[in-house]
This record gives C-alpha cells, sequence and structure tokens, in this order.
C-alpha cells in the first residue's frame, strides 16, 4: 500500500467513525424525544402569532378541578424592541387579554414581573427588553373545548406598533398537563412580587403638597442603594423617581414628585399600586387613600 492510499484509507475511516458517532448521536435523540413524547401529554398551546417587532403565543393547563385553569402570555419581543409592563410610562400600550366575545369563561388574574424603566430620550417607558411571560388564570374555562383568548400588546422599538392577536389552544381531552409548559408556567408563577410580608410592607403613605408629592414609609430589608420603587396611579400614570430618607423611628421614607394627573382628580376612595425592589426582593401592594 502507498502513502497516497494509507491516507485515503484514514480519511475513510474517519468519516465512516464520524458518519458514526453521528447516527448514534440521533438514535440517542429520537429516544429522548420518544420518551419525553410518551403518555397521554396535552399539546395545551396556541400557535405563534407574529408581527414586525415580536411575537407571542398562549399556553394553558388543564383545569384543576375547581374551575381554574392555570396559563400564560408569552411575549417574545425582537432583539432592539420591548414591550410593557401592566402601567407602560409615557407613551407605551399596556397589556389586555380578553376572552373571545360570547363565551363563559374569564380572565381572573394576570401577574408581571418586575419590569425596568427603560428611557426614550426624554420619555419613561416601563417594561421589558427581553422576553417575558405572564401567567394567568381563567376562570369556568373547560377542557373539552377550545379556548380565544384576544391579547393586546405594544412592542416598541423606534416607534410603537400595536400587536393585536386572537389565540387559540384547542380542547384537551385527556386533561394531562404538558411538563415543559407546566415548568414554563411555574416559573413564570414565581417571578410574580409577592404581596406584604412583617419584614417589607408599608407602614404608611401620603400625599402632600396640594397632591404634588407622594410620601411612603416602609418597613424593608437594609439596602445601601434607593430601591427602585413603581406607583401605578390613575390610569395611564406610573411614578418611578423617588428620594430616599431614614425615618424617625428606623423606617425608610421614599418620597416621589407627583404630576400630570388629570384635571380634577379627587384622591379620596382611589386605590394606587405601589412595587419596590429592594436588591434581590420585591413586594407589591395597594395604597389606599381614605
Amino acid at each position: 500500500m502507498n502513502s497516497k492510499t494509507a491516507v485515503d484509507m484514514s480519511r475513510f475511516s474517519l468519516s465512516c467513525g464520524l458518519r458514526s458517532a453521528r447516527l448514534m448521536m440521533l438514535s440517542l435523540a429520537i429516544g429522548l424525544a420518544s420518551l419525553v413524547t410518551a403518555g397521554p401529554v396535552a399539546a395545551a398551546s396556541s400557535e405563534w402569532a407574529v408581527n414586525e417587532g415580536g411575537r407571542m403565543r398562549l399556553i394553558l393547563l388543564p383545569e384543576t378541578g375547581d374551575g381554574v385553569r392555570h396559563g400564560a402570555l408569552v411575549i417574545e419581543p425582537k432583539p432592539g424592541w420591548i414591550t410593557y409592563w401592566k402601567e407602560p410610562g409615557d407613551v407605551g400600550i399596556p397589556p389586555a387579554i380578553t376572552p373571545a366575545p360570547g363565551v363563559s369563561y374569564t380572565v381572573d388574574s394576570v401577574g408581571f414581573p418586575v419590569p425596568k424603566v427603560l428611557m426614550n430620550g426624554d420619555m419613561i417607558d416601563v417594561g421589558y427588553d427581553h422576553p417575558v411571560t405572564l401567567p394567568l388564570t381563567l376562570k369556568d374555562a373547560p377542557n373539552t373545548s377550545g379556548v380565544t383568548l384576544s391579547a393586546f400588546v405594544g412592542v416598541c422599538q423606534n416607534i410603537c406598533i400595536p400587536f393585536q392577536a386572537d389565540l387559540t389552544v384547542p380542547a384537551d381531552e385527556g386533561g394531562t398537563a404538558n411538563p415543559v409548559e407546566a415548568a414554563l408556567i411555574a416559573s413564570a408563577q414565581s417571578k410574580v412580587p409577592p404581596g406584604p410580608s412583617p419584614d417589607f410592607h408599608v407602614i404608611g403613605h401620603e400625599l402632600k403638597l396640594d397632591n404634588k408629592e407622594l410620601v411612603i414609609r416602609l418597613k424593608m430589608p437594609v439596602s445601601a442603594e434607593v430601591p427602585r420603587v413603581f406607583v401605578s396611579g390613575p390610569s395611564g400614570h406610573v411614578f418611578v423617581k423617588a428620594s430616599m430618607t431614614a425615618g424617625a423611628s428606623g423606617e425608610t421614607v421614599l418620597t416621589l414628585p407627583i404630576k400630570k394627573l388629570p384635571k380634577k382628580y379627587r384622591i379620596a376612595g382611589k386605590h394606587w399600586g405601589i412595587l419596590v425592589v429592594s436588591d434581590s426582593r420585591a413586594m407589591e401592594t395597594v395604597l389606599a387613600f381614605e
């Protein structure tokens, strides 16, 4: 055997070895896929709806026995685009998720993970510059019929584009949750800020200076940095700029300038939302005004 023949045989052996390895890997992947998909697993997801700024879909788990179905709206903006929190800031579009007309089921709750303050020149946007999953619950949505929700969100880059789609999850006769989708929904639920706790709660709050300043007293974990705060006032209004001082009793005092309230707005009897983020912890609750 000459040297050229030996080289060719070596290359042929290497090629066969690589091909065999690839076939083994493919067989293993097929085998694993069959293990994952074996059994009566529900495909409880809508098709992706796509527009210029991103895509979104709806996923649902089977009904839990008390008339509740857990699910999530998955929103994936394209790189460089954003989508919005429940109060979007100066010019954004808040998400809206509603049932199809005439159906018996309702959207019982929608959760939101901690957003970011995203500056756009002089304008303030509050939302997400990455994919986000909004956990939700439906009331009285049976497994035996398809579920359609209308999702209306904003996706923005240099301009805002309304993104509306009717998302339909087919009927699930088997009632068995897809484990991947169940894990996705559980992860989304875990990212929704919890309510008050003994070491993290609002002690008191007051509007001052003819409703131009909101002062909030907090019991909260010690932090060297000013906590991030999101106060959602009247619809379309969110306040995120706060200064921090120490109260006389050791509490944290946050002061936020309040502006652009609707004309003749009366605060008595109103309820505003507040989200406070301190390092790795967050707390969300309601500010009730007597």
